[in-house]
């Protein structure tokens, strides 16, 4: 008889289920250039900084980290299907960590979008590790 793998005291669920392979870590990661076309226009930033929720999964952002190269104020934004959901201001010359206190999960066919929004005309270049992590429906 198999034994199945018990939660750990000290572990989260989160680690739970990726140790016992029912979440898969998954990454959006890379440095990216940018030019700004105003604070109120977000727009994607980069094919590779989209990700949508596969079937028989769900999905949750846990981590968001990024550092702003520019001279000036950036803000991201992350998209569920091309409404807002969340916003990371970054400081000129700055850079943030934010582990996210409160989670949402994203049922299959979601598609999470990194945009920018950045004055009109300023260009630089930003370096982005996002977190997300893959669950199996159901768990």
């Amino acid at each position: 008889m198999r034994e199945t793998p018990s939660l750990v005291t000290s572990e989260s669920r989160l680690s739970y289920l990726i140790r016992t392979g029912r979440a898969t870590p998954r990454f959006l990661q890379g440095v990216f250039p940018f030019a700004g076309r105003g604070m109120f226009d977000p727009t994607p930033l980069d094919d590779a900084l989209s990700y949508t929720v596969p079937a028989g999964r769900t999905a949750q952002l846990v981590y968001f980290r990024a550092g702003n190269l520019s001279d000036d104020l950036l803000t991201f934004c992350v998209t569920a299907n091309g409404a807002p959901l969340r916003y990371f201001p970054v400081s000129p010359k700055g850079d943030i960590h934010v582990e996210l206190a409160i989670v949402e999960s994203h049922p299959p066919g979601v598609r999470l979008d990194i945009c920018l929004a950045a004055p009109r005309g300023l260009v630089g270049t930003v370096i982005l590790d996002i977190g997300i992590v893959e669950i199996e429906e159901g768990q």
